[in-house]
């Protein structure tokens, strides 16, 4: 589907304009692009590989099928997208952990006639960087980035990805101007 100018929701398919493949390729072809570096730089995780790969495919049969189904923009809120349409959509955390997601970037969700969701960032919000050190919930489980008296939580994923234990250091990315809760992991560093 493709909003109008009153901000209807119109099909989009066999309709579809050139702008709307171009975008679904190049789409396509960043996809791949992540999973070529990964793997180049040989220090490849199979898993954001495999996940990139996936992206590409599900784009790819949307294109040669004509099957895009519906279009929706929202706000990252650290672990979902809030829809223009009041609904919460669920962002792989390896997308947004590898993304380097912030609290407030706006997002495109495209909804496939299969079902396939296949997101993209499409408006980042202007970032500051900090480094702070990490901690785990022991009651929960949850990771966080400490940094004085402010902590924001990070993702599982990230954490995982870095290798991070409590103690490291973490660089983490967060919205320049106004607070949040979430923080997105540029890098940790072995304590």
């Amino acid at each position: 589907m493709r909003e109008n100018k009153n901000h209807e929701q119109t099909p989009v398919g066999e309709g579809q304009s050139a702008e709307d493949l171009k975008k679904l390729l190049e789409d396509t072809q960043k996809n791949i692009s992540r999973a070529l570096e990964s793997l180049n730089s040989g220090d490849a995780n199979a898993a954001l590989v495999m996940e990139s790969l996936q992206q590409a495919n599900s784009a790819a049969r949307a294109i040669a099928s004509g099957a895009v189904g519906r279009v929706i923009e929202g706000v990252f809120n650290g672990e979902a997208m809030v829809g223009a349409d009041g609904k919460r959509y669920n962002v792989p955390p390896n997308y947004a952990s590898k993304s380097k997601l912030v609290e407030g970037d706006i997002l495109k969700l495209t909804i496939t006639q299969n079902g396939s969701f296949i997101y993209k960032q499409i408006g980042p919000i202007e970032r500051d960087q900090f480094i702070g050190v990490l901690a785990r919930d022991q009651l929960t489980g949850d990771w966080y980035a400490v940094k004085g008296e402010r902590r924001w939580r990070v993702l599982t994923a990230s954490v995982t990805y870095f290798h991070g234990k409590p103690g490291d250091q973490v660089v983490i990315l967060v919205p320049k101007s106004s607070r949040s809760n979430w923080a997105a992991v540029e890098n940790i560093i072995a304590a």
